[in-house]
């Protein structure tokens, strides 16, 4: 039996297509993994699909329960040298959010990002429920903040009574050095939470509360707060 003879070019065209085979049908698993994504923290019960369309279960950012989400990867993010993993949760509820998971050549981070999320107790003693977002892109270069840009309004879980923060605190996402910061201030301007992520994970976050009232001070105090001054003041810091 004569063996098949292909001439190079035969060869180079097969291999072509064998490659853009296996990126059309490049598990949405396979590709967060070569992305390097768990250095955001990113874990899921469940990964499904291909790349370009798939469904994330239960997507953890950290301690922060994402939920449900579909996935693709952009291909207009490749000719830029960056792999942008488009995100949605979409329930027809006011927690719904998008944006993008996007890593790059010595840049890590999130783009474009609206929405809520749930933050459980990844910042506890301190009484943040959860972070509203509003088109907010921020992302580290190496080790330092690159970018940091949008707005963040956050809720606090319970009431202290003497306090009406019924519309949170917010403020504009900015970066602090190698920090990323975000500086949230309520309505009255009397209530101020300042917020710092790095790059390992690491946080550090004061919410401070003026006042000269002794009872809500005293309730404050039971709640872990510390006085300085007329100000009620709690620190801490943690890895996400």
């Amino acid at each position: 039996m004569m063996g098949l003879t292909l001439s190079r070019r035969t060869r180079i065209a097969l291999i072509c297509v064998l490659l853009l085979a296996l990126l059309i049908f490049l598990p949405m698993r396979v590709a967060l993994g070569l992305a390097g994504l768990e250095r955001l923290g990113v874990a899921a019960r469940e990964v499904r699909g291909t790349v370009w369309s798939g469904r994330i279960d239960q997507l953890m950012l950290g301690d922060m329960p994402m939920g449900s989400v579909r996935a693709g990867l952009s291909p207009l993010s490749l000719l830029a040298g960056r792999a942008r993993f488009d995100i949605a949760r979409n329930n027809g509820l006011p927690d719904d959010v998008a944006g993008a998971l996007t890593v790059g050549f010595g840049r890590i981070g999130i783009d474009d990002v609206t929405g809520s999320v749930p933050l459980g107790r990844s910042f506890a003693p301190l009484p943040l429920a959860s972070l509203h977002l509003d088109d907010v892109t921020a992302w580290f270069a190496n080790d330092h903040c690159g970018h940091a840009e949008g707005t963040v309004r956050a809720r606090l879980a319970g009431q202290f009574p003497g306090l009406n923060l019924a519309q949170g605190l917010s403020g504009a996402v900015a970066c602090d050095g190698d920090a990323i910061l975000l500086p949230l201030v309520s309505q009255s301007g009397m209530e101020k939470i300042t917020l710092r992520i790095w790059r390992s994970g690491r946080y550090s976050a004061e919410m401070r509360v003026e006042t000269a009232d002794p009872t809500l001070g005293a309730t404050l105090t039971q709640a872990g707060f510390a006085a300085v001054g007329n100000a009620q003041i709690l620190k801490i810091e943690g890895t996400l």
